[in-house]
């Protein structure tokens, strides 16, 4: 009678009916129609997460360039405040040095002047007295003696004073060479001081 082929076909028509019938094709159209609702918004999701990340790692380099360029000014600030301070240590460095020096030049040369006048006075009680007839020409000749070698040691400690200035502006920053001043020293010899 039929062959087969026409009763797998009569089969698939009547499937394909009962299907029809209970309304598989609408369930499964929904269940397409809703799979691709759910993947649009699975899209619209991920577009947006994927515009958001974009967004905040934007924001991230921005902020990772401002902190550089504010790091690199904090860091340019320090050097230049460093070098200030440094500046500022050194000028006072110097100042202070000069001014210890200049005190203790003062005292030595108020010593010295001191050392003199003391002599001079002590010479000229000698005379004094000498004229006076109460002592001899010996004690003048001894106040003499100790005001010359007074005067000596002030003109030596002159000029070892004048060396030590010129090596205190070498040491701030003069151009002269050590060999050359080490000739210029003035030291007091000792066959020039009479001690008392």
């Amino acid at each position: 009678m039929f062959e087969a082929e026409f009763w797998v076909a009569v089969a698939f028509v009547v499937f394909l009916g009962v299907l029809g019938y209970v309304g598989a094709h609408t369930r499964l159209l929904k269940g397409i129609d809703d799979r691709r609702e759910r993947i649009k918004a699975e899209l619209a999701e991920a577009r947006r997460l994927k515009s958001e990340a974009e967004a905040l790692l934007a924001s991230y380099r921005r902020k990772q360039q401002e902190a550089e360029r504010e790091a690199q000014t904090i860091v340019a600030s320090a050097k230049s405040e460093a070098e200030r301070l440094a500046d500022e240590a050194e000028a006072k460095i110097e100042e202070f040095v000069l001014r210890r020096t200049k005190m203790a030049e003062t005292k030595i040369a108020q010593a010295e002047a001191q050392a003199v006048a003391d002599a001079r006075r002590a010479l000229d009680i000698a005379n004094n007295r000498y004229t006076g007839g109460v002592t001899t020409y010996l004690d003048v000749i001894t106040a003499e003696t100790t005001l010359l070698n007074s005067e000596r040691l002030e003109t030596q400690l002159l000029g070892q004073q004048m060396v030590s200035s010129v090596y205190l502006v070498k040491a701030l920053g003069g151009g002269w060479d050590a060999s050359q001043l080490q000739n210029e020293q003035v030291r007091p010899q000792s066959g020039q001081i009479v001690q008392q």
